[in-house]
C-alpha cells in the first residue's frame, strides 16, 4: 500500500456556538464529535460557547495557535439573526478563504431545503495552516456537511485530490 492509500488521522476540534444548549443537549455538536472520531479521526477538543464574537474568536485563535490542531468544525452562529456572529468572529482569522466550500454547501442544502439554503453563511478557510469549516447549528446541515463534503475531504485517501494532501504543503513560503 502506497502512502497515498493510507487514511490519515487528523486532530480535529469541535466548538459549538449557541445561547440555548448545554453540551449535554448539544446534538449537533455531539453528531461532529462521533462522525469525526468514527471516521478515525482524534477529537483534540471539544467546547460550547454562547455567541459572543470574541469569545467565538479568542477560543478559535487558540486552536489555530496551537500546532497539534489541523482542523476546527464549528456549529452555529452562522444564520442572520441578530446573534449569529460566527462569521464575524472568524472570518478576520483566516489567512485564505475557501469559497468553493460554502458554494458547495449551499448547491447540496438547496437539494435539501430548498431556498431556505440561502440563509447559510457557511464558510471555510485556512489560518495558521489550520483549516476551519463554519456550519450551520442544525444537526441535519452537520451531517450533511459532514457526509457530502467533509469526510471525503479530510480523508487522504480521497481522489483526485483532497485537503489533507495539502498538509505538508501549506507553510509554504
Amino acid at each position: 500500500m502506497s502512502a497515498k492509500d493510507r487514511f490519515v488521522t487528523l486532530n480535529l476540534a469541535v466548538l459549538t456556538v449557541s445561547d440555548s444548549r448545554t453540551l449535554e443537549t448539544d446534538t449537533s455538536g455531539q453528531w461532529l464529535v462521533d462522525a469525526l472520531t468514527e471516521a478515525g479521526h482524534h477529537l483534540s477538543e471539544r467546547k460550547l460557547l454562547r455567541d459572543d464574537r470574541y469569545a467565538i474568536r479568542a477560543q478559535v485563535a487558540a486552536w489555530i495557535a496551537d500546532a497539534n490542531v489541523h482542523g476546527i468544525l464549528i456549529t452555529g452562529g452562522t444564520g442572520f439573526t441578530g446573534r449569529d456572529s460566527t462569521p464575524e468572529a472568524v472570518l478576520p482569522l483566516l489567512d485564505k478563504e475557501m469559497p468553493g466550500f460554502g458554494e458547495l454547501f449551499r448547491a447540496i442544502s438547496f437539494e435539501e431545503i430548498g431556498t431556505s439554503s440561502l440563509q447559510s453563511r457557511a464558510f471555510a478557510g485556512l489560518s495558521n495552516q489550520t483549516f476551519v469549516f463554519a456550519l450551520p447549528g442544525s444537526t441535519s446541515a452537520c451531517r450533511t456537511a459532514w457526509e457530502k463534503i467533509l469526510r471525503t475531504q479530510l480523508d487522504a485517501r480521497t481522489r483526485p485530490c483532497n485537503l489533507v494532501g495539502l498538509l505538508p504543503r501549506l507553510g509554504e513560503r
